[in-house]
């Protein structure tokens, strides 16, 4: 799909390569997925390592350091924390979460997989979730990853956002939808 691609000319596209190339070479592919994942949830939860990875304020060495404790209690692999450490020493962490998500698209693409971004009013049940990838399995006829947030000003419904397609659904929208209809009638 052609808002899946990744411009290996951009930063995080250049980073996100190098680490697939260098964890398929090492046969550990999969590994360095999970881990990366489990990085990317500690940093989507915690604004204090949002900021770590942000601010210019921080040294290399007190990047690094917090980094590489980091990963030493996430327990990840020696390829995984050498790479984030070499993105803290070429003072690019800002640039992690891009990266992060640049590797799970080319991960994806080689495994013939599709990302769709799901947005809903509450948190969805598993049951739900495993529902609405098997429709959208059905639909594009590829493996679907689905990544899930909540917004509750949707008050209900799915927004669903797979490559530059958008399927709303929800009831802002098509309240949105009526209000209109209603001034123009």
């Amino acid at each position: 799909m052609a808002g899946e691609s990744i411009s290996s000319s951009s930063l995080a596209g250049r980073y996100a390569t190098a680490l697939v190339d260098l964890a398929l070479e090492n046969k550990t592919l999969d590994a360095v997925a999970g881990e990366l994942k489990r990085l990317q949830d500690l940093l989507n939860g915690s604004s204090d390592l949002k900021r770590l990875v942000r601010s210019p304020v921080f040294s290399r060495e007190e990047q690094g350091n917090a980094m590489a404790a980091i990963l030493t209690r996430l327990n990840v692999s020696a390829l995984t924390k050498n790479f984030v450490g070499l993105v803290a020493k070429k003072r690019r962490l800002f640039a992690l979460s891009d990266i992060i998500r640049a590797f799970e698209k080319i991960v994806a693409a080689r495994r013939g997989e599709i990302s769709a971004e799901v947005t809903s009013a509450q948190a969805l049940k598993p049951e739900q979730v495993t529902a609405l990838s098997g429709t959208l399995k059905d639909a594009f006829k590829r493996d679907v990853r689905l990544t899930t947030q909540v917004d509750p000003s949707l008050l209900g419904g799915l927004v669903v956002k797979i490559g530059s397609r958008q399927i709303d659904s929800s009831l802002k929208a098509k309240l949105v939808r009526l209000t209109r209809a209603m001034k123009g009638a």
